[in-house]
C-alpha cells in the first residue's frame, strides 16, 4: 500500500519530497511484570549476553498488560535510558492503560493498539480471488560456516550440510538442516506463525519463529544434539524431539 500525499498527477516524481508506505515488520515485545527496573536491567542484560548480534539495535515494544503492579506509574524515562544503555530502540508501547499511555508518551515512547471490531459490526467479506505466489525454496548444498548469513526471501531454505556456529539462517518461510544447526535460525521473518524449524542435530546458538526465540541456555534444557524441531504453539515457543 502507498500513499501519495503529494496526489497531484501534474507534479512529477522529481518534485515529490517523500512518500508515505505501509509495511509490517517484526518486533521483539518484552513483557514488563514488575516496577522494579534494576532487577529488569539485570536479567535483560543476562539474556542479552547470550545473543549480542541479534539483539543490537533490536525494535523493541513494551507489553504492560502482564504488569501485576498497580501502585504507582512506571518510570518510562527510566526505563528507555535502561534499554538504550544496552543498545536496544524501545519504539512504543501496547496494552496500556489510559494514564500509562500519557506518562510513555511524555518520553517518546508511541502508542500501539490492536486493531479491534466492535462486538456490534458484522463485517461479510465478498471472496476475491488470490493468486497462487510462485515461492522459490532456496537449497544450500555445502556448509554454512561461521560469519555466514543465508536468507531465503519468501520461501523455505533447506541447507544439506552443517551449519556452524557464528552462521545466520534467516527465512520467511520455514528452515531444514539436514546436519547439526550449531549457528542461529530464524524463521517466519515476517511474521509467518505457521513456519517451523527442523534440524538433524540441534546444537543452535539461538532459533526463532516469527520474532519468538530461545537462545542455546534455554535448548539445553528440551532437546540438545538430537534431531527436533522448532514452532509456534499456543503464542510460544515449543521445541520437541523428532
Amino acid at each position: 500500500m502507498t500513499i501519495d500525499l503529494l496526489a497531484d498527477t501534474s507534479t512529477t516524481a522529481v518534485s515529490m519530497p517523500f512518500q508515505l508506505k505501509g509495511g509490517l515488520f517484526t518486533l521483539t515485545t518484552l513483557q514488563i511484570h514488575s516496577h522494579d527496573l534494576e532487577s529488569l536491567r539485570q536479567q535483560l542484560l543476562a539474556k542479552i549476553q547470550q545473543a549480542p548480534n541479534f539483539f543490537h539495535n533490536a525494535p523493541i515494544v513494551l507489553e504492560l498488560k502482564t504488569n501485576t503492579e498497580t501502585d504507582g506509574i512506571l518510570d518510562f524515562l527510566a526505563l528507555k535510558n535502561i534499554m538504550q544503555t544496552l543498545h536496544l530502540v524501545p519504539v512504543g508501547i501496547k496494552n496500556a492503560t489510559n494514564e500509562q499511555s500519557i506518562a510513555a508518551a511524555a518520553h517518546g515512547f508511541a502508542i500501539l493498539r490492536d486493531a479491534a471490531v466492535s462486538k456490534d459490526t458484522k463485517i461479510t467479506p465478498e471472496p476475491t480471488p488470490v493468486a497462487a505466489k510462485n515461492v522459490a525454496t532456496k537449497i544450500i548444498t555445502t556448509p554454512v560456516r561461521s560469519g555466514q548469513q543465508v536468507y531465503a526471501p519468501d520461501g523455505d531454505l533447506i541447507v544439506i550440510n552443517q551449519v556452524s556456529p557464528g552462521a545466520e539462517l534467516i527465512a520467511d518461510g520455514s528452515i531444514h538442516v539436514y546436519g547439526p544447526l550449531r549457528g542461529r535460525a530464524i524463521a517466519g521473518i515476517n511474521g509467518n506463525v505457521t513456519a517451523r524449524i527442523f534440524c538433524h542435530s540441534l546444537e543452535a546458538e539461538l532459533v526463532s519463529v516469527a520474532g519468538h526465540f530461545k537462545v542455546s541456555e534455554d535448548i539445553e534444557r528440551q532437546a540438545w544434539k538430537v534431531p527436533a524441531q522448532i514452532f509456534i504453539k499456543h503464542d510460544r515457543l515449543q521445541i520437541s524431539k523428532l
